[in-house]
């Protein structure tokens, strides 16, 4: 008996994820079809143009614009920044430089450092 092998597909918001692009700003055939794990690989190894410009210019998805202001998600949250950005507004932002941007900054650099301080302590234990 031979098993029928049928392609993995996934949901577009779960392919927009792994792309790093906010859904609503791709094509509507992109958000209209399941994507197949092949697409993607495609999308990721030869990305098109509208892909490109979304990657280059936004509307970024939160985790991105996070990433690119160097801040938590959770940060954008309390800052009251729930909608997607573009490249321009995030540069805005970076150099207005707000103080609730420098706050969360900080903040983000403090996690950086504990989580780096517990994981230096676990490999002292384990070394032990």
């Amino acid at each position: 008996m031979k098993s029928h092998q049928t392609a993995q597909t996934m949901k577009p918001a779960t392919a927009a994820k792994k792309l790093g692009v906010y859904l609503q700003a791709t094509p509507a055939e992109f958000q209209e079809g399941a994507v197949s794990r092949s697409e993607l690989n495609a999308l990721q190894a030869d990305p098109p143009e509208w892909l490109r410009e979304l990657r280059r210019n936004g509307p970024h998805p939160r985790p991105v614009v996070a990433a690119k202001l160097g801040v938590s998600i959770s940060g954008l949250a309390r800052a009251g920044v729930t909608d997607a950005l573009t490249t321009e507004q995030i540069d805005a932002l970076k150099t207005e430089n707000p103080e609730w941007l420098q706050k969360e900054r900080a903040t983000q650099a403090e996690v950086r450092k504990e989580s780096a301080r517990l994981k230096e302590q676990k490999r002292t234990e384990d070394e032990a």
